[in-house]
């Protein structure tokens, strides 16, 4: 069974399809976030609210993490045309939205820890003050949410254009950016409720609670943004849709009278719309080339880079 061809192909294309409004809106959102975070701790110490300094601090951690986001796009920009990097810079950025969703993880368990801390030695809150605070930084985390959800809206619309599966190819380093902002607005609201309870109705407990509800919510959302920047950093493609839509493609390039069958198959993503792609194939068909193969392979532009290997097989009669 000789081996015909081992050849390699890819496309004039770059790897890297950078969005600069994300990292523009990021870098945005993480000073005004660092700007709300002094604004707390000031007005925590001020007042003599453990309250505020508790959430002034908890935005210290979202004004990093933001940071990393905003860090993992500058650098994917600067090392964009490095030839060290074999299929571009783009998997700094999901490194980034990695890192941090583990941050969000380390959010959750503060508030687990400052909930029950509270739970245990109930403290004096000083509410007038405290909801004040929180509705600022609530207003703050709507306008950070809006100016990143407008960067999102350009990446899911440049997704579309370019006939893309956008849900499978977000970028997940603004991604995570957001859910900061979002988990940050959610705690403030549950923050003004059980504060507004306490001030009301004299409910203290309320405090505690909706910190503990606060931090399941964020550790899911860090969960789910784990496993999507996970599946990508681990390479882990193979269950795409794409990957069978190659198989047949390739199987259907033969002639209609031999038997032609992949062997072996592995699709990796190195952009964030584009794969690459290894594969080996025994066929009947003597006339069956690699151009011939990625000819076929063409007709899904996702696939950039290819490398196909042909295996001969003799004809057999009937």
């Amino acid at each position: 069974m000789p081996i015909n061809n081992l050849s390699t192909w890819t496309h004039d294309h770059i790897f890297d399809q950078s969005n600069p409004l994300a990292e523009r809106s990021t870098r945005l959102v993480m000073w005004i976030t660092a700007a709300m975070m002094v604004v707390e701790i000031s007005a925590g110490w001020w007042f003599n609210s453990m309250a505020l300094l508790a959430d002034g601090w908890h935005m210290s951690s979202h004004a990093v993490a933001i940071g990393l986001s905003a860090f993992a796009y500058a650098s994917a920009r600067r090392y964009a045309m490095d030839a060290r990097f074999a299929f571009g810079t783009w998997k700094i950025e999901i490194l980034g939205g990695f890192a941090s969703a583990i941050f969000l993880l380390g959010v959750a368990a503060l508030m687990v820890f400052g909930s029950a801390e509270r739970i245990l030695a109930p403290q004096a809150i000083q509410y007038k003050e405290a909801i004040a605070i929180a509705v600022l930084g609530l207003l703050v985390n709507i306008a950070c949410a809006l100016i990143l959800g407008k960067a999102h809206h350009h990446d899911h619309a440049h997704g579309h254009a370019h006939g893309h599966d956008h849900g499978a190819h977000q970028d997940l380093n603004l991604k995570s950016a957001y859910i900061h902002v979002i988990a940050d607005a959610a705690t403030s609201v549950l923050a003004i409720v059980a504060l507004l309870g306490g001030w009301l109705y004299g409910w203290s407990w309320m405090d505690p609670v909706m910190g503990l509800l606060g931090a399941l919510l964020v550790a899911v959302w860090a969960k789910g943004l784990i496993g999507d920047t996970g599946r990508v950093l681990l390479d882990r493609e193979m269950d795409h849709p794409v990957v069978e839509e190659i198989r047949e493609v390739v199987e259907a390039s033969g002639a209609a009278a031999s038997i032609t069958r992949v062997t072996d198959l592995h699709v990796w993503r190195v952009g964030k719309n584009v794969y690459s792609c290894a594969l080996s194939l025994v066929t009947q068909d003597a006339s069956l080339t690699p151009d011939r193969v990625r000819a076929c392979i063409a007709v899904h532009e996702e696939v950039v880079h290819a490398t196909i290997e042909i295996h001969h097989l003799p004809a057999v009669a009937g």
